[in-house]
């Protein structure tokens, strides 16, 4: 298996995209190919390793030599047709023509959703890809969609989010029912936009047709509750809600710490329970669940976080290969042609 990465893309690279593959090429079995400046990167690893090349650190990791970027602020569809040797459109032909098995790129979202769409093209009978993160919840997880890449959606984006939901949720996580919930502003199926609002119907009247578990709304403060596998909402939407639980994760953190640190006494104390503080901290870290996957695409693509460190490319990299180990899309192109 072979994993393309997407060397220049983030904030923090190349030196997290290298560091988190040198790292996740201890445990993994794939191999890692860093679409990038080759000349940037080398100097980086004599940087961070004293050796001369990346292939000298790890066997496992080659380098595709690229000479452009694609930056955050460039216009996606300009960036993909204009920037022809980036190091995310050559990591996209790459996994067209068959050179890689997943994609992973941490680069611009709207360059990269272009470059899925354009490049790799979309599952026949899915009119919008979207993007799907793993969030904690109590006892579990929840897959949250879409979380940013379609702004503007119609009724049939966010059924086609929930079948694309169920059919992801039963084949990666072997989930045989998976509870699929409407995101909303109240439990009530006369509650919110028009949109939610014959979204619910559509749900409601067709479920089995759809072949979706549909149970109902979701209010924000119940998607955490353990009682739904995927909470479905337009890309606007779960996008500022995601970058919300991000930032109360944050907050949570720091102000635990401060409380426990603020003295020697409380310090001491809370000694016996750093176990618990522990899981706690990795439970809530949206580092600890990776990137996220762009559902409705003919093949793996990865989103990861904008701000990945190295730990966060790490844990993006294992779970690009359970993705694709789980040939979660090829079952879905076969569940939609049918």
């Amino acid at each position: 298996m072979k994993i393309i990465l997407d060397a220049m893309g983030g904030d923090n690279s190349p030196d997290a995209t290298i560091k988190g593959a040198v790292r996740a090429a201890k445990e993994i079995e794939s191999d890692i190919i860093l679409t990038g400046d080759e000349n940037i990167i080398n100097q980086k690893v004599k940087e961070f390793y004293g050796k001369s090349n990346i292939t000298e650190v790890s066997n496992k990791i080659t380098i595709r030599h690229t000479t452009e970027k694609i930056e955050m602020e460039d216009i996606p569809t300009q960036a993909i047709r204009g920037k022809k040797d980036s190091s995310m459109v050559v990591g996209f032909n790459m996994l067209k023509n068959g050179e890689g098995d997943v994609f992973i790129s941490a680069g611009n979202s709207g360059a990269l959703l272009t470059g899925a769409t354009l490049l790799i093209g979309r599952i026949r009978g899915i009119d919008r890809p979207a993007i799907a993160p793993v969030l904690p919840a109590h006892h579990g997880k929840f897959l949250l969609m879409d979380a940013g890449a379609n702004t503007n959606c119609k009724p049939l984006n966010l059924v086609q989010f929930a079948q694309m939901s169920t059919i992801y949720l039963k084949n990666t996580f072997g989930i045989k029912d998976p509870r699929i919930g409407l995101l909303n502003i109240g439990t009530e199926e006369t509650k919110g936009n028009d949109l939610m609002k014959e979204t619910y119907q559509l749900l409601k009247e067709n479920a089995q047709e759809y072949h979706v578990n549909f149970v109902g709304n979701v209010e924000g403060r119940d998607c955490f509750s353990g009682e739904v596998d995927a909470v479905i909402t337009d890309g606007f939407t779960g996008n500022v809600f995601l970058k919300t639980i991000e930032g109360v994760g944050k907050l949570v953190k720091v102000s635990l710490t401060e409380s426990l640190t603020k003295n020697i006494l409380r310090t001491i104390a809370t000694i016996p329970c750093l176990p618990a503080i522990n899981q706690f901290k990795k439970m809530t870290d949206y580092k600890e669940y990776g990137g996220a996957l762009f559902l409705g695409v003919k093949k793996p693509v990865v989103k990861a976080h904008g701000s990945s460190d190295e730990f966060l490319f790490y844990t993006t990299l294992k779970q690009a290969q359970n993705f694709v180990k789980s040939g979660a899309v090829e079952k879905m192109i076969q569940q939609f042609e049918k």
